[in-house]
């Protein structure tokens, strides 16, 4: 089991930056693609980043591409999510997923789930 907790969300100004966190304990975490997906209200949970295990390749949705950067430590069992220069359409909830999967852009193949952040962008 692996218990995934989300923090760094918040209200912040079209243009701005914003760092979410997401806190891992129970498995060893580097044996996990660590990913990170969103839901607006009104529309299904989306890819938004990935990191695969072991060789931590990247993954990035077309949208957040050269805005957002998907990084982890696995000595403190930690993913981070630098976003920058945020819009108002990347208001949603952001949510932290953990898989024992390399498709990384696919929601289904992920295991474990945090409760989400709320990111809210105003214009």
């Amino acid at each position: 089991q692996v218990q995934l907790v989300e923090s760094g969300g918040g209200l912040v100004q079209a243009g701005g930056s914003l760092r979410l966190s997401c806190a891992a304990s129970g498995r060893t975490f580097s044996s996990y693609t660590a990913g990170w997906f969103r839901q607006a209200p009104g529309k299904e949970r989306e890819f938004v980043a990935a990191i695969v295990k072991y060789d931590s390749t990247t993954w990035y949705a077309h949208s957040v591409k050269g805005r957002f950067t998907i990084s982890r430590d696995n000595a403190k069992n930690t993913v981070l999510l630098q976003m920058n220069n945020l819009k108002p359409e990347d208001t949603a909830v952001y949510y932290c997923a953990a898989g024992v999967t390399n498709q990384a852009t696919t929601i289904n193949l992920y295991d474990f789930w945090g409760q989400g952040t709320q990111v809210t962008v105003s214009s």
